[in-house]
């Protein structure tokens, strides 16, 4: 990834997660290049033109999002269940704004030298924040960014795992959900029989999950209060997608580097502020309200770190969670450059359904039958929305191409 000449700025591509950011705020991206004064720029046309790679480009786009990504759910799911300390002692790690702030941080030192490798040679290298309208927008991707993962986190001391990356992989439901209630748009019908398998999924594989739960506890109980942990997470991560989409689409040539670099700096800014002032936050009815003590009266950051000091070797899951996070995002914008979104959309979905493998063989879950069976509704969904949207997409990339050559000739 040498700092060469790109045929066409990164950009991501509207949609949930794992449908390539196609079903979210459409882009202006119809042909020509639109500057963020809404001057179309000369020539843009030129750039419908996909690029084409070699296979050992395809190759490490392809093993750079498995291996960065793979590796990254292993750690965290290690971090997170992991028992540390003597018998009759132990204690899990339990700070995600801390861990949130240290990949924040990584992300955007990635991010900055993503930017500067990417942009052509010989040109300025465009700033991550070109106009005040920018912003707010970028404010609130920092912030939900940040919220989401918390509850997040909270949800796996009610639910496991392996429910976890199932709901994980369910973004389409938020997303369409903020796309309805606030954009008032419509969907065709096969992406409303999409979530209805998906949820389905989502419920029979919970329903059947048969987690055993504290004393006292019913695990109907822990397990709802688990997915409405997650639902606010997922509320978030639609939001933050959504946001996103409408930045790429609003102030365009606004690039995906740039993205990456002023998201993850801005987060790294509202995280860090929380863990300056959790220690005086904890003892306010707000803290109190919020759950903050679970931390410790002193705060999150120094009983994040405290807990490091008592267990060292939590540092290497820690800072190899918070590379293959950032190396993932820099690997995900990099085949959007070089092959598009096409790709993409079968990358992204198997990389959901190995992670799953992976938690299984990894930390020895077992699932039985109407468990597979949910499993199946969940990426049997998600595979007929990916082939569709698939089928989509080179059809407008035809079509932008047949518009292209026959421009061409009539300027012949």
């Amino acid at each position: 990834m040498a700092r060469t000449k790109q045929a066409k700025p990164v950009e991501r591509q509207t949609s949930s997660e794992y449908i390539t950011r196609q079903t979210s705020t459409p882009s202006k991206n119809d042909g020509t290049a639109i500057q963020s004064n809404g001057v179309a720029n000369k020539g843009a046309l030129e750039t419908a033109q996909t690029k084409d790679a070699g296979v050992a480009q395809l190759v490490i786009a392809v093993a750079g999002i498995y291996g960065s990504f793979l590796t990254w759910a292993y750690l965290q799911e290690k971090l997170t269940t992991t028992p540390h300390g003597p018998p009759g002692a132990t204690e899990v790690f339990k700070y995600p704004v801390f861990l949130n702030t240290i990949q924040s941080l990584f992300a955007a030192t990635t991010g900055a030298l993503y930017l500067y490798f990417s942009t052509p040679a010989g040109k300025p290298i465009p700033p991550i924040i070109p106009s005040r309208r920018i912003l707010p927008p970028l404010l609130l991707v920092a912030l939900t960014s940040s919220l989401a993962s918390p509850f997040g986190y909270a949800s796996l001391a009610h639910i496991d795992y392996i429910t976890f990356l199932l709901a994980k992989s369910c973004k389409l439901l938020p997303v369409m959900f903020l796309h309805i209630t606030v954009f008032r748009r419509r969907y065709p019908l096969y992406k409303y029989l999409v979530v209805a398998a998906v949820t389905a999924g989502v419920a029979v594989f919970t329903l059947h999950s048969g987690k055993t739960h504290k004393k006292g506890h019913s695990d109907g109980g822990n397990s709802v209060w688990g997915l409405l942990l997650l639902g606010v997470n997922l509320l978030f991560d639609g939001l933050t997608n959504s946001t996103q989409d409408y930045i790429f689409g609003a102030f365009q040539p606004y690039t995906g580097p740039q993205m990456m670099c002023a998201n993850n700096l801005m987060s790294t800014a509202v995280t860090a502020a929380y863990l300056v002032l959790s220690p005086w936050l904890v003892h306010t009815p707000v803290g109190e309200w919020l759950g903050m003590d679970v931390a410790g009266n002193a705060g999150e950051l120094e009983a994040a770190l405290g807990f490091m000091r008592r267990h060292p070797g939590v540092w290497a899951d820690v800072l190899g969670f918070a590379a293959c996070g950032a190396v993932g995002q820099v690997f995900i914008f990099y085949t959007l450059s070089t092959f598009s979104s096409v790709l993409l959309v079968t990358v992204t979905v198997t990389r959901k359904m190995f992670t799953m493998i992976l938690s299984v063989v990894a930390f020895g879950h077992r699932l039985s039958r109407m468990q597979v069976l949910g499993v199946g509704l969940v990426f049997g969904g998600i595979g007929v929305e990916a082939a569709i949207a698939r089928q989509e997409k080179l059809a407008k990339e035809a079509a932008k191409r047949k518009a292209v050559e026959e421009k061409a000739k009539k300027g012949q």
